[in-house]
């Protein structure tokens, strides 16, 4: 009986064997016989079915969700299988032409490429590989009934239709393709994770794959690949602690492998944030060093839970009829909302970082609102540096990264046209009806230089008669100070267009925003906190807004300014955007804090760094704790979605933070802070103000900073420990390790190709084209319109000039555009709309083409690559090895 059933399981592995050599050739020499033209009359000429080929049938998709996923999935081409890569007039072992062809002649024949259009080759595909898909399961069904075992057989199907596939290492006269099952590849992870995810990678769409098969194919040492995924392992490790405190986003798929290599033990739910309780904290729950009382000699160090990602419940993917594509405009007063009782909690600053107490009494802050201190950011930002230095690690991230390149050279050679395909079979969407924001765009200069022109001359002609001044000067009456006239003015003599003399010039560029070269004419205009009321900058920022508006599909993350020189600075900005009614629907805001803490303590506006920080982050603990003590400002906040830090980068400075330095309230120096004692205390005070903000049910804030444009590259370690996404990033290019961990944290780039190249970097050598390649979530956006565009549309400027310098596909250009909607600070219920019910899936799940109109295959592409490049990091770890990333220290067992 063990006989016949050894010889049964032969036989059905033979078949299956036997069926994907021989149903792989004969696929692609039907589709060959079936598509080649009669030069004579220009019809088809069919040749005979070659032997064992299945006969086409139609399409059929199960589970399918509606009428419109046929239609998507039915875009989508079949793969490409292994020896059918020869003329179907060649023999598979010698790639020759047949005897007979070459005594007659037909070895020296020519061979006509069919012409059909690429949706004919796609279907016709489409209808071959849905009977390879029938055969297979009759296969799967006789091999269940002999009691072969069901999983092998799916692991078979996924040989031949799923991630197995790769270019072999053979001659080009047979230039064939190779199909295998890696040993520990992304496609064994996904696998894995989608036990967590039913349903998640149910549609995986056919195309060209590319991988690499066989042993130790990474390029390095053994050892060296260990002591890489360690230390790559610490430091997003690192990076999910800060984000998980701070109520930032962390890339699930990321999460899960941690969660598969290092499972949390039974007992105890550390997910409270608002938890007191350290003793049931397990050392693989993410936790930080929070500070809790006493003075700062005798500090307390406990252990604090960090809050659990908020879960996002996924939706059915909808069709546009079902769930469209435009949100319901919003009706009534923007500015509505509900106004909660106070909590009662006492506010006062600690180290620089504001704490909630019980009582004016208490000494002891209320627990559950964490945040690391000085000595752990100090600690875990040594330890990066560190590592970007390590030679083994930069070597391991440099392979990788070019290995990222070159593979997605070869994506785009072997599946462009399909991809192309899959944008064609979509009807209505395209990129110009696609949704974009521009996710760096800063308000005193959004409009460009005509616009404002035209502004100010208008302005000029039908108030003239208006005060604008404190001295009691009218409009008129400071042009004429000035012996201008409306008709005098032009583009030119505002000056404000960057030019060649801005060129890592940042005072230069500065002076810019002063149009004519006056302060006083960007005082009038471009503040708004002026004699006015800044009205006239509400209305120029009102009309920008309508422009939007008129395009429908382009929004924008506008940036005002809080420079922390008074504490009510935050209440008039709210009074101005309330009484001018400054909002629109496609328009959110991120409040920046320019870096000039020097100029106002030279200036004796200021005596500390403290207060700076007072003015800053008070007035919101308040608003916030009470939101009757700040109604306006309680208002303006809920349209506000994170903050960001401006600011030359390029200035010297001492890059390093360390224990030692001196705390806010004895920074009474004339010399800046360094960058990343700035942003340390912003990320601070910004995770209490979240959990304070979360436990009145409020919105939350993110940290979006300026980082990588010039200076020092440690700004971007703290970028990747701190901030969500960060505007421009283009020092990543010179440090390698540091540009493959925010490929494989998946963190956003917002990249402004024409502002670097008036400032920093030649638009030729900007490394855009490269971080799109390698997989980096980039996004275009404008920076400065007033300085650097010319047209009406600043955001499809910058788009257009990007795809004819680096000539981007359609594919690129909306994969950009959906990278600047998914970074974006827009509301979930929004992005539902522009991008599909559950865009919050990881891969094909998560995309909707008639909404996005990038293909399944280029995100399939990326979801499966990063799941790859995780692979690599994770499932080369030792069982035995640790990592402690709180103490900053790592072991590896040697070699």
């Amino acid at each position: 009986m063990s006989m016949l059933t050894a010889t049964k399981k032969t036989n059905i592995e033979d078949d299956a064997a036997l069926l994907s050599t021989v149903t792989t050739n004969s696929m692609l020499n039907q589709l060959r016989a079936d598509s080649e033209y009669d030069e004579e009359d220009d019809e088809l000429t069919t040749r005979p079915t070659p032997t064992g080929s299945p006969p086409p049938v139609s399409k059929t998709t199960a589970n399918s969700a509606d009428s419109d996923d046929d239609e998507i999935m039915a875009s989508s081409p079949p793969p490409q299988s292994s020896s059918a890569g020869l003329p179907g007039n060649m023999t598979p072992a010698t790639g020759a032409p047949p005897a007979a062809d070459l005594a007659s002649g037909g070895g020296t024949s020519s061979y006509h490429i069919p012409q059909f259009p690429i949706e004919r080759i796609e279907s016709k595909m489409a209808a071959i590989s849905s009977s390879l898909a029938k055969e297979m399961d009759e296969k799967r069904a006789a091999a269940a009934a002999l009691g072969y075992p069901q999983s092998t057989m799916n692991k078979d199907d996924r040989q031949l239709y799923g991630d197995g596939v790769s270019i072999s290492a053979q001659s080009s006269t047979t230039a064939g393709i190779e199909k295998q099952l890696p040993s520990t590849t992304g496609a064994q992870w996904q696998q894995n994770l989608s036990e967590d995810n039913e349903g998640q990678y149910d549609f995986v769409p056919h195309f060209q794959r590319v991988s690499i098969g066989g042993e130790d194919n990474n390029g390095v040492p053994l050892e060296d690949l260990h002591w890489a995924s360690q230390q790559l392992m610490e430091a997003l490790h690192i990076r999910e602690r800060y984000m998980r405190v701070s109520h930032q986003s962390f890339p699930n798929i990321t999460s899960k492998f941690f969660h598969k290599k290092h499972p949390k033990p039974q007992g105890g739910d550390p997910s409270s944030p608002s938890s007191g309780n350290a003793s049931v904290l397990h050392s693989s729950d993410s936790v930080t060093d929070v500070s809790a009382g006493g003075d700062s000699n005798n500090k307390t160090e406990i252990r604090q839970p960090y809050p659990r990602a908020r879960v996002i419940k996924h939706e059915d993917r909808q069709s546009i009829a079902d769930h469209p594509v435009h949100p319901p405009a919003s009706v009534g007063d923007p500015w509505q909302c509900d106004f909660p009782p106070s909590l009662g909690f006492t506010i006062r600053a600690q180290d620089g970082v504001f704490q909630l107490y019980s009582s004016p009494d208490s000494e002891t802050p209320v627990q559950g609102f964490p945040y690391p201190n000085l000595e752990t950011f100090c600690r875990d930002m040594q330890r990066l540096c560190t590592m970007i230095s390590d030679g083994p690690l930069k070597s391991f991230c440099y392979r990788r990264l070019s290995y990222l390149s070159s593979k997605f050279q070869l994506h785009v050679l072997l599946n462009e046209l399909r991809e192309l395909a899959s944008q064609k079979a979509i009807p209505h969407r395209d990129f110009y009806n696609i949704r974009k924001v521009d996710t760096h765009i800063h308000a005193a200069s959004c409009m460009n230089q005509k616009h404002l022109l035209r502004f100010i001359k208008k302005t000029l002609k039908n108030h003239s008669d208006e005060v604008v001044s404190a001295g009691g000067m009218t409009l008129k009456q400071v042009f004429e100070s000035m012996k201008l006239t409306s008709y005098d003015l032009t583009v030119d003599m505002l000056d404000v267009h960057a030019d060649r003399n801005t060129f890592h010039r940042f005072d230069k560029f500065n002076s810019k925003y002063n149009p004519i070269g006056e302060s006083r004419l960007r005082e009038v205009f471009l503040k708004t906190d002026n004699y006015t009321g800044g009205k006239y900058f509400a209305r120029v920022i009102n009309e920008v807004a309508a422009d939007l508006e008129e395009s429908k599909y382009q929004n924008a993350e506008l940036r005002l300014s809080i420079y922390g020189k008074s504490r009510d600075e935050w209440d008039k900005l709210a009074k101005w955007a309330i009484s001018n009614k400054v909002y629109s629907d496609n328009v959110r805001w991120l409040v920046q804090i320019p870096r000039l803490f020097d100029i106002f303590r030279s200036n004796n506006i200021l005596d500390n760094f403290q207060q700076l920080l007072d003015n800053v982050f008070l007035p919101l603990f308040e608003a916030t704790n009470d939101p009757n003590s700040h109604p306006d400002l309680h208002r303006f906040l809920q349209h506000v979605v994170g903050f960001d830090s401006v600011d030359d980068e390029s200035k010297p400075e001492n890059p390093f933070v360390d224990r030692e330095v001196p705390k806010p309230a004895q920074w009474r120096e004339t010399d800046n802070p360094p960058y990343a004692y700035y942003q340390y205390y912003m990320y601070a005070n910004m995770t209490v103000l979240n959990h304070l903000r979360i436990k009145q049910g409020f919105n939350t804030f993110v940290l979006r900073p300026h980082c990588g444009e010039a200076g020092a590259v440690q700004h971007l370690v703290c970028g990747f420990m701190m901030a969500e996404n960060i505007s421009h990033g283009l020092l990543l290019r010179k440090v390698p390790v540091l540009q493959y961990l925010y490929y494989v944290a998946q963190i956003g780039i917002a990249m402004s190709p024409l502002s670097n190249n008036s400032l920093f970097l030649n638009y030729h050598r900007n490394p855009l084209p490269e971080y799109l390649a390698r997989g980096l979530v980039i996004s275009l956006s404008t920076d400065d319109p007033l300085q650097f565009h010319f047209t009406k549309e600043p955001l499809m400027e910058e788009y257009s000039i990007a795809a004819q310098v680096w000539k981007l596909s359609a594919c690129d250009m909306s994969e950009l555009a959906r990278n600047s909607v998914l970074m974006s600070g827009f509301p979930h219920r929004i992005k539902q709309y522009w991008l599909g019910p559950n865009y919050t899936k990881e891969g094909v799940a998560g995309n909707d083409i008639s909404r996005t109109n990038v293909p399944d295959i280029r995100v399939a592409y990326r979801n499966e690559t990063l799941l790859d490049e995780l692979a690599v990091i994770f499932g080369s770890m030792p069982t035995n090895a640790t990592t402690n990333t709180n103490s900053g220290t790592s072991t590896v067992p040697s070699s």
